[in-house]
């Protein structure tokens, strides 16, 4: 591993919607790169948990906002969340869940740098639960990890999304059929018992961005190796939750990481 990674080159401040965060763009080296991210802290907090944000989608679709990433340091985490290579100003290509993953581990490596900093935990929203899955299988001692209408089986997303199929090809060089192993690469279930962490699974049964299966399978998984998991999951939502039910989810799911603390 570049010892170099997660090492921050440059710091500037963004305006924050909520007065209790301060907010800044860091740039930061991702296997050389200079890729880019949010870093969002408790203005009344010293030292505290990490909080690793990875994003759902691909380029300008799912971008980091810098008003959930608030709501996250509201909760009294210190958060950072990359925007992947070659997105806002960042170097390289995003692909995926292939080479952009080291984005995410170097963020891992740059919170668990920072001073204030005591444990690092892990949270992937759609395209993200695959990115936060392969960081807690690269990272044992993450502190927990929750995938909020994830992915977890890359060739079921080809399957299931025909209007990312052009884009998915694009990016990954061909169908699931005809590269099995690059989707394999970029498929957590294969390497689960790797994850040391445990793990809170948060899916709409009527999501149709992410199906409900890729939450099944990943608990179903976790379960025959014995990991520790737990799994809400909210029969009338789809991958979007109402604006009152997701702050209260937010703090349920928050408070859930800080009991996971305790254990260490």
């Amino acid at each position: 591993m570049n010892k170099s990674n997660g090492e921050i080159l440059e710091v500037i401040r963004f305006p924050s919607p909520n007065p209790n965060v301060k907010l800044k763009e860091i740039t930061y080296l991702s296997n050389g790169l200079r890729v880019k991210g949010m870093l969002a802290e408790p203005k009344n907090q010293v030292v505290t948990d990490g909080f690793l944000y990875l994003r759902g989608g691909i380029k300008n679709v799912g971008k980091v906002r810098p008003a959930r990433i608030a709501q996250f340091a509201q909760e009294g985490f210190i958060v950072f969340a990359p925007y992947y290579r070659g997105n806002q100003g960042g170097e390289g290509n995003e692909d995926f869940a292939g080479d952009d993953r080291e984005d995410a581990f170097a963020a891992f490596q740059l919170l668990k740098s920072l001073p204030t900093v005591k444990q690092v935990h892990i949270f992937g929203f759609s395209r993200g639960g695959v990115m936060a899955l392969l960081t807690g299988i690269k990272f044992p001692e993450a502190a927990s990890l929750c995938t909020w209408g994830g992915v977890s089986d890359m060739s079921l997303t080809y399957m299931e999304r025909k209007d990312l199929r052009r884009m998915l090809k694009r990016v990954i060089g061909g169908t699931p059929s005809k590269f099995p192993e690059r989707y394999e690469s970029r498929t957590p279930l294969y390497e689960l018992e790797k994850l040391e962490a445990p793990v809170l699974i948060i899916h709409g049964v009527n999501d149709y961005n992410v199906s409900i299966e890729h939450a099944y399978r990943l608990e179903r998984q976790l379960k025959e190796l014995n990991k520790p998991a737990e799994s809400w999951y909210f029969d009338e939502f789809t991958h979007y939750f109402p604006p009152a039910v997701n702050r209260k989810v937010v703090q349920d799911l928050t408070k859930w990481m800080k009991n996971q603390s305790k254990r260490w």
